[in-house]
């Protein structure tokens, strides 16, 4: 089992900045590709980013390129999405998850799943 527990979001501006934190727990961290999903009110669940296990490739949604950028900290068992130049069609419940199959831009590659954090842009 893995553990996962998100925190940062927010009610920001558009323009502004926000990071986003994942923290894991109970099995091994490193052994996992993380990703990052987001769910707006009335809309399905949709892949923003992910990272693979060794922490050196990195993917995005064409939607954020240029924007959003993850990362992970395997000593801190934590991965991070920044989030820049936020805009009002970003506002959503933000979700991390951890799989340990090839898929990555799809929920059903992941296994473990955060319960979620809300970010808010108003314009």
């Amino acid at each position: 089992q893995v553990q996962l527990v998100e925190s940062g979001g927010g009610s920001v501006q558009a323009g502004d900045s926000l990071r986003l934190s994942c923290a894991a727990s109970g099995r091994t961290f490193s052994g996992y590709n993380m990703g990052w999903f987001r769910q707006a009110p009335g809309k399905e669940r949709e892949f923003v980013a992910a990272i693979g296990w060794r922490g050196d490739n990195a993917y995005y949604a064409d939607s954020v390129k240029g924007r959003f950028t993850v990362s992970r900290d395997s000593a801190k068992n934590t991965v991070y999405l920044q989030i820049n130049t936020l805009k009002p069609e970003d506002t959503a419940v933000y979700y991390c998850a951890a799989g340990a199959g090839a898929i990555l831009f799809n929920i059903k590659g992941y296994d473990y799943w955060g319960q979620g954090t809300q970010v808010t842009v108003s314009s």
